[in-house]
């Protein structure tokens, strides 16, 4: 906890690309060097406001596309009918690609940023066999508004009711078009006014969802996810203490920066170090938001439950845990990603998986000014660091073969 008080107090909220996110890597660098062969700081470039930068423009386009449509029906343009529907299904693309899928689709338009990962390696003493990577990310996200005055209550209903109004909506318009060329006195029916009121009733949501970010408070982020950094560093330090070693087993801690906008930082890490690191099986873990011990959990889907981490290291975690005399169960992130989902879909090779525990609900200090270093949970990073070296001395002994 100390570490963590200590960025959270002097150094500040780090959002990712700022002054602010490199000192902490500076400071965490720092740290790897007590106890770590090799400490490195790489660099890399990113676009920070593109990754949640779709809900303004998506809000825009569908907010349009809703308006042109009742047009197109109250004035029977059908031409409009096409317009709305070709922005509906922008919305959608922007929706998919940069949140469902974290792809950059948005970056190349919107200003660039240098962000970093510092990550510090305990080599082996003999021939290096296997590898193991656990990971934290150092940087804070800007404070979600719902959840931190209604928590899951007021996220869910906002959240899901606009992504409701946008698939009502590309239905709507789909139905317009058709019945536009196969019964056009539909398009002046009853039923037509009805959908045309209920998607204009939807901009009400749409315009709510603007609020859902304020870029003017970023968060402390002391559990997500100076949590997972620290007990990365803190195995390494446990090695150190009690003069550890592994003949064939290297281990390494990462603190990647600007996961909160699309786990940039561990794309990058895969992009340098993917072949470096295919050399030998290497294993890779997450650590994120090391603060709720009743929902640790490992997490074997990810990235919205569309990816898949690894069976093996999965089962690792989980034999890791039993050892270390805890029932951890497999979940899934149905709403978000971590860092291990950059590295599941890398090709890289390298095997990944999440392990955290945090309230999926979401917790009230998710991403709000409740996260700070007053709100640990000391029992819960022990919990977390006794499973984690339990996997290491696991993995040591029998790899992924457990």
């Amino acid at each position: 906890g100390r570490a963590i008080k200590k960025i959270c107090k002097e150094i500040g909220p780090r959002i990712a690309g700022s002054d602010a996110e490199y000192k902490a890597h500076k400071y965490i660098a720092e740290e790897m060097k007590t106890c770590c062969d090799e400490v490195k700081i790489d660099s890399f470039t990113v676009h920070p406001k593109a990754f949640l930068g779709w809900i303004p423009l998506s809000v825009f386009l569908v907010t349009v596309a809703s308006v042109l449509f009742f047009l197109g029906q109250f004035f029977a343009i059908t031409a409009l009918f096409f317009v709305s529907a070709a922005l509906a299904v922008t919305s959608l693309f922007f929706i998919i690609t940069e949140f469902l899928f974290y792809k950059e689709t948005l970056d190349p338009f919107l200003p660039k940023k240098t962000s970093h990962n510092a990550y510090g390696i305990k080599k082996a003493t003999g021939e290096t066999k296997r590898r193991i990577i656990f990971c934290g990310h150092a940087d804070s996200s800007m404070e979600w508004r719902f959840t931190y005055y209604g928590g899951p209550k007021l996220l869910i209903p906002v959240i899901g009711g606009s992504f409701v109004g946008v698939i009502f909506f590309t239905i709507c318009s789909i139905i317009a078009i058709v019945m536009s060329f196969i019964n056009p006195a539909f398009i002046d029916s009853f039923a037509m006014d009805i959908l045309s009121y209920i998607n204009l009733g939807f901009i009400v949501v749409y315009l709510v969802a603007l609020l859902f970010y304020d870029k003017r408070r970023i968060v402390e982020g002391a559990n997500d996810n100076l949590t997972g950094c620290f007990a990365s560093i803190g195995i390494l330090k446990f090695l150190q203490d009690n003069n550890i070693s592994f003949e064939n087993t290297e281990v390494i801690a990462l603190c990647t920066g600007s996961e909160e906008i699309g786990l940039r930082g561990a794309k990058d890490f895969c992009e340098k170090h993917g072949k470096e690191f295919g050399d030998v099986e290497t294993v890779f873990i997450a650590l994120d938001t090391l603060r709720d011990y009743d929902f640790m959990a490992i997490y074997n889907k990810d990235m919205t439950g569309t990816v898949k981490n690894d069976a093996e290291v999965c089962k690792l975690l989980k034999e890791g845990a039993k050892i270390a005399d805890y029932d951890v169960p497999y979940e899934s992130i149905f709403f978000g990603a971590s860092d291990a989902a950059a590295v599941s879909k890398s090709g890289t090779g390298i095997k990944a998986a999440a392990f955290a525990a945090m309230d999926p609900a979401p917790a009230r200090y998710y991403h709000t000014r409740l996260d700070t270093h007053e709100n640990l949970d000391l029992k819960t990073i022990e919990a977390s660091l006794d499973i984690c070296l339990e996997t290491l001395f696991l993995y040591d002994e029998k790899g992924l073969n457990v």
